[in-house]
């Protein structure tokens, strides 16, 4: 296990968790979350298989995109959770173009600080 990734995936659980509790609307609640959405899966990934970080990168834009796309779907229904709203904070529950573009710039993100500071 990677100590560090698992740390990072730890800090950022507990900081989606506060947002979540804590603020109910505005940039940081729908744009920011989104895009440390996929940060935080990053990390967990990392932190128990040594992948690339482009293929990790594609693996968690391909599992956001999935749930993002399923939104256009009553997937919540057909899974019997529209009225857990856990389920809808985790799995969101209205699709946006703006969560595509967020999730996109986190993996990004991560990919630079990745590249600038991990140079093989």
């Amino acid at each position: 296990m990677n100590r560090i990734y698992f740390l990072f995936f730890l800090a950022l659980l507990a900081t989606e968790t506060l947002i979540a509790l804590f603020l109910k609307s505005g940039f940081i609640r729908h744009t920011f979350g989104d895009f440390l959405v996929v940060i935080l899966l990053y990390c967990f990934i990392k932190s128990f298989w040594n992948l690339k970080p482009v293929v990790v990168g594609i693996k968690v834009l391909t599992i956001a995109f999935t749930i993002e796309f399923l939104q256009l779907t009553p997937f919540l229904k057909w899974l019997h959770l529209e009225d857990h709203s856990v389920a809808k904070i985790i799995l969101g529950s209205t699709f946006q173009v703006g969560d595509l573009i967020a999730y996109t710039l986190g993996i990004l993100f991560v990919l630079i600080i990745e590249f600038k500071y991990n140079k093989p």
